[in-house]
């Protein structure tokens, strides 16, 4: 199994799932974390990332970290300082329609969003709302554009996008796809040679479905244009998914391989959760599990069942632990204070 792994974690892409894989992969390994200073949870971001956001690390002794999965805005030459030269590269992608209507949620107070009551009125005249100069701007316009590293108000042109493309591609080994999650996790444990309960994962940071709505075509479009760059970067990188699938796995084991996942998943299910899967952050019994909630969001959670046994308890609680906690147990695990 790999064990040196760069993943880079797009906003809302159902990337904290990913982040939980990786946790409890790290922990069963004893892997270590390059955690952001202080035990934070973002590498500076939206600042690109520089080595030295890393706790632990010093140039003088370059220590090397197993995995390094927390928010941070890409930059390969920084990244190289903090892993193995043998690590494995790589991240997940979106809609670019249905991330910006999630972001739009999520990121209600920033200074794009704040002063319009709904997407529509946003994309009329984005510019009246839209200031390319703002330290947030970046939540309201090619999202993905701007966690690879790259402009988010950058130049649109063909040979702009295809350098950006084949940038992409020298960095990254492969390029998950978060509306095929499924197809993703077999591909993921494929190229990094793991087992089946490595992948298994319940959907975590995701919101309560009262607060989505239908996008209208006229405004879907609207959304493409407006964020030409990730489109561009989404629509190649679902076509390279599907053909290295055909390549490396074949539809046919594939769809097995899918089925034998959603099979372990919903055994999973039975046996940790009570109820039928993810409820409301009121619904919540055990507040150590209550998910950040953010923005207009509402971010469902899980109960437990009560009465497994220690070991059993250990493995479902890892499963449905937030990406807040299961990032600070982990970090005081692994910077854990020497006794005197």
């Amino acid at each position: 199994p790999k064990t040196d792994i760069v993943f880079l974690k797009v906003h809302k892409s159902a990337s904290s799932t990913v982040m939980n894989i990786l946790f409890r992969f790290g922990e069963t390994h004893n892997l270590t974390f390059a955690f952001p200073l202080g035990g934070g949870y973002q590498l500076y971001y939206p600042h690109h990332f520089l080595a030295r956001f890393v706790q632990g690390f010093s140039p003088q002794s370059p220590r090397r970290f197993n995995i390094l999965c927390h928010h941070m805005r890409f930059l390969q030459p920084e990244v190289q300082k903090v892993v193995p030269s043998s690590a494995i590269y790589f991240s997940i992608l979106r809609n670019p329609v249905q991330l910006m209507e999630s972001s739009f949620v999520y990121y209600k107070g920033a200074s794009a969003f704040s002063r319009v009551r709904s997407l529509e009125e946003f994309l009329s005249q984005p510019y009246r709302y839209y200031n390319p100069a703002s330290g947030d701007r970046h939540y309201a316009r090619n999202l993905m554009t701007f966690d690879f590293g790259f402009n988010p108000d950058g130049d649109v042109s063909p040979e702009r996008v295809q350098l950006m493309l084949k940038a992409i591609e020298a960095s990254f080994d492969f390029l998950l796809i978060s509306e095929y999650f499924d197809e993703s996790m077999v591909l993921l444990k494929e190229m990094l040679c793991w087992d089946l309960d490595s992948v298994v994962s319940f959907p975590l940071n995701t919101r309560d479905s009262s607060t989505k709505s239908p996008l209208p075509d006229s405004v879907v479009e609207k959304l493409k244009a407006w964020n030409r760059l990730d489109w561009e970067i989404y629509t190649h990188f679902n076509r390279t998914f599907w053909e290295r699938i055909d390549r490396d796995i074949g539809r046919e084991r594939m769809r097995r391989e899918v089925k034998a996942l959603r099979e372990r998943q919903a055994e999973l299910a039975r046996t940790c959760l009570q109820g039928t899967g993810s409820v409301a952050p009121k619904d919540i019994k055990d507040s150590s599990l209550r998910p950040l909630q953010h923005g207009g969001a509402r971010i469902l959670g899980y109960n437990l069942k009560q009465g497994l046994d220690q070991e059993l308890e250990r493995t479902c609680r890892r499963l449905v632990t937030p990406e807040l906690q299961y990032s600070s147990l982990l970090y005081k695990k692994q910077f854990a204070p020497q006794p005197p």
